[in-house]
């Protein structure tokens, strides 16, 4: 199988003579050390760190980073001037009601960006092809919008579809433009297909924004009938981390801006093919670098991969959840076709909102719900799915807490 396009994009982008592990790894470690001094002159939160580490595993004696820090030490992270900001996205830092924890990019890490997502993008998606994003389109640095621009880039048409319509807007847009394949949330694209109907003509699609749980999934590649294109990316990482190549197992990672490790919960760094906590330095950051920053994503770095290529892979992402995990719940529920789309919620037991495509589904979600908690008190009330509908969740999907 031919090296992946991602690679290739690594390659020209650091104008390498040859991509290799050895060549790659030296230039992760340059790029750290160069990291390191722009952080120790900015005498931020890294001030007390090392300005040159001799080899990649003495990165692993370095002190963690958190979103805690991150909300609690907002100015003392950013490297560059605030004129040279070209976004900065904000957003509550779990479990947390203290300040929202800011991440902020230069015009430098947007193209970076950009330059991802067109490589991953075009593993899927070929020239003169209409593409439908369904992400939130906020500006021009907005992420709905850096993804239409590497669809541009490839010669493609984007569908700038958006996302909070209801799914009759989305389905009209679906309808008109006819798009081949579509880059957006998992869960979203599931509940389109089943009540699109007949000649639904979207073939092919990126997941990404959420996770991708192996119900979800399998209930997908069903009805497209081809294979999907996980993708993984945290506002941290520059929106863009992790991208699937045609062997269609793992995604392979952007290691030329981006230094993982898997870690255990104590902290300490698992070998290859351990799962563990996802840990990332990112060592392409022009605004914000972080040095081994906890994700609070799961996943394991997998052996090389089918393709040929070098770059390490990560294995299906997922959050550790409380007692109840949305991501098991989505796997079970939505292998019913007649569900739509849901919400759940948690206070004293598990209330399930659903929307159906046909009446008499509330046994059936009922029944699949008890057998993943049965010692949980289960309420299902049901609705038929309506045009006027929007999907039940704004943003990642999660358990309510009541």
């Amino acid at each position: 199988m031919k090296r992946t396009n991602l690679e290739n994009w690594i390659e020209t982008t650091e104008a390498l003579p040859e991509l290799s592990r050895e060549g790659l790894e030296g230039l992760q470690l340059r790029r750290l050390n160069e990291t390191l001094v722009r952080l120790k002159e900015r005498e931020g939160f890294y001030r007390d760190y090392p300005s040159k580490l001799d080899s990649l595993s003495d990165l692993h004696e370095l002190p963690f980073t958190t979103a805690a820090d991150l909300s609690a030490h907002p100015g003392q992270f950013l490297l560059t001037s605030q004129s040279e900001v070209s976004r900065v996205i904000s957003g509550a830092t779990s479990g947390t009601t203290g300040p929202a924890k800011r991440v902020f990019y230069t015009a430098k890490d947007t193209e970076h960006t950009v330059g991802f997502f067109a490589a991953g993008i075009s593993e899927m998606l070929s020239e003169g092809e209409k593409c439908c994003i369904v992400f939130p389109f906020s500006g021009p640095f907005g992420l709905g919008d850096l993804i239409a621009r590497a669809v541009e880039r490839l010669g493609a048409v984007p569908i700038k579809a958006g996302f909070g319509q209801t799914w009759g807007e989305l389905i009209a847009i679906v309808k008109e433009t006819r798009p081949e394949t579509y880059i957006g949330f998992p869960v979203t694209l599931l509940s389109l297909v089943r009540m699109y109907g007949e000649d639904f003509p979207i073939k092919r699609a990126l997941v990404s924004g959420d996770a991708c749980p192996k119900g979800v999934m399998e209930e997908l590649e069903k009805a497209l009938g081809s294979k999907l294109y996980p993708h993984y990316g945290s506002r941290e990482c520059a929106l863009g981390g992790a991208v699937t190549c045609p062997a269609f197992e793992g995604m392979h990672l952007r290691e030329n801006h981006i230094i993982p490790e898997i870690i255990d919960e104590n902290g300490n760094v698992l070998p290859d093919g351990e799962y563990g906590e996802l840990v990332i330095t990112t060592i392409g950051s022009e605004a914000m670098p972080l040095i081994r920053y906890r994700t609070g994503d799961y996943t394991r770095i997998l052996p090389q991969c089918p393709c040929g290529g070098i770059t390490k892979r990560l294995d299906t992402v997922s959050r550790r959840e409380g007692s109840i995990s949305i991501e098991e719940l989505d796997s079970k529920l939505f292998r019913l076709p007649t569900l739509a789309d849901y919400r759940a919620s948690f206070g004293g037991g598990l209330h399930i909102e659903a929307r159906v495509l046909e009446p008499g589904s509330e046994a059936q979600i009922y029944s699949a719900a008890r057998s993943l908690y049965p010692h949980l008190q289960v309420q299902v009330h049901t609705a038929a799915c309506q045009p006027s509908d929007r999907p039940m969740y704004m943003g990642k999907r999660h358990v309510v807490q009541e």
